[in-house]
């Protein structure tokens, strides 16, 4: 195992009812920007929770964060911070809005040039604006860790940000609010989880038993609980096991000590970034490419996932490793996820070509656990992906 340091300072409140403690989180002096998305909280009953337990705040709302947050409409917001003197941030939606806030958290503070700097130069931000979160949506863990990704539509990009002032005080996670998401989204969420957890595990042996099993334990978990979920979202132990689930995925424990990809993620940025296709489903197209491609390098991990998680016991290593790509593309299909990319447009010519190009531009010289996949590789992973 390779030396690490660890400190999450998010606290986590779970359960039920919990949204009526928010009242006790945010201090009574705060001049707080409730920050949602499109409006679902106000049908679904979490709005009316949420505002009576901010009664005793002074409190401003900014409705509109888009599901890729975008750069304009934050800017938009970053405007209402400064000209009515915000203090405190409070997101109530998922992944999308919690990483909008977290852009907020750190360009109310930036005295660069233009806060899109903070993404293209990399800024990490040791001190933002303090923010709250209540989770609506599980999937991208955004709720316990310190990174967000930020859409830019001007320019078609789609650039991740973080540092150690980026975590959230707290994060509430109310299991119950899972009974009124729509499907494409409850799926899009086991995805996206499932996903996180392989860039963290998916690399290649290290003696890092523990946490292998915690990744394993989270895998396994998503398989048992996403057709419980899907099938009725209001049982809620299954929606407890997915909601903690999906903020295990990425709260920065399982990736202690251990290499880690993340490749699939950047390529997937760009198909949401170029074509709008959700998060979730470019990660499920890019990865069986991506583990494919760079098959020799991650069989030896591919073989173990294979037989801990998928119960593949027959067969060589390359048996069992070519075994679990299968498995996993066919779980992504299970839940309805296509998994090439001529299944979301018909205009997937060029675009490994423009994806290299991109990444070239950007000095992305080599990704992945061993930083050795350059551009011309990426496009070779993309086109099969096709």
């Amino acid at each position: 195992m390779n030396n690490f340091e660890f400190k999450n300072p998010t606290k986590i409140i779970f359960g039920k009812g919990t949204i009526e403690k928010l009242e006790s989180e945010i201090p009574t002096d705060a001049k707080v920007l409730l920050l949602y998305g499109g409006g679902s909280i106000k049908k679904n009953g979490i709005y009316e929770q949420v505002t009576k337990a901010l009664l005793k705040v002074d409190v401003i709302e900014f409705g509109g964060i888009p599901a890729n947050p975008e750069y304009s409409v934050l800017m938009e917001a970053l405007q209402v911070i400064k000209d009515k003197g915000i203090n405190y941030l409070l997101a109530v939606g998922g992944g999308s809005v919690i990483d909008g806030t977290k852009f907020l958290s750190a360009a109310a503070v930036y005295d660069g040039d233009t806060p899109w700097e903070i993404l293209t130069k990399n800024v990490k931000t040791q001190k933002g604006m303090p923010f709250g979160t209540v989770l609506t949506l599980p999937a991208t863990g955004s709720e316990m860790n310190s990174g967000a990704v930020i859409t830019r539509a001007e320019t078609k990009e789609k650039l991740a940000m973080g540092g150690p002032g980026l975590f959230p005080e707290f994060s509430i996670l109310d299991p119950q609010v899972i009974s009124s998401i729509p499907e494409r989204q409850l799926v899009n969420g086991i995805t996206d989880a499932f996903t996180h957890v392989l860039e963290q595990y998916m690399t290649y042996p290290i003696e890092a038993s523990l946490q292998d099993r915690f990744a394993e334990s989270i895998l396994q978990t998503l398989i048992e609980v996403a057709p419980k979920v899907i099938k009725d979202p209001t049982d809620y132990k299954p929606a407890a096991d997915f909601m903690w689930s999906c903020t295990m995925a990425l709260n920065g424990l399982i990736q202690k000590g251990v290499p880690g990809d993340w490749a699939v993620h950047m390529m997937g940025h760009e198909l949401t970034a170029l074509f709008g296709i959700d998060h979730a489903r470019t990660l499920a197209v890019i990865a069986p490419s991506h583990y494919k491609y760079n098959f020799e390098a991650k069989k030896e991990k591919l073989a173990q996932y294979g037989e801990r998680v998928w119960n593949i016991t027959e067969g060589s290593i390359d048996d069992k490793a070519y075994a679990a790509i299968e498995k996993t593309e066919a779980f992504f299909q299970g839940l309805g996820i296509d998994t090439k990319l001529s299944d979301y447009t018909k205009d997937y010519e060029g675009t490994a070509e423009e994806i290299s190009k991109r990444f070239t531009a950007r000095g992305w010289k080599g990704l992945g656990e061993n930083q050795d996949l350059s551009p011309d590789k990426v496009e070779k992973i993309v086109k099969m992906a096709y």
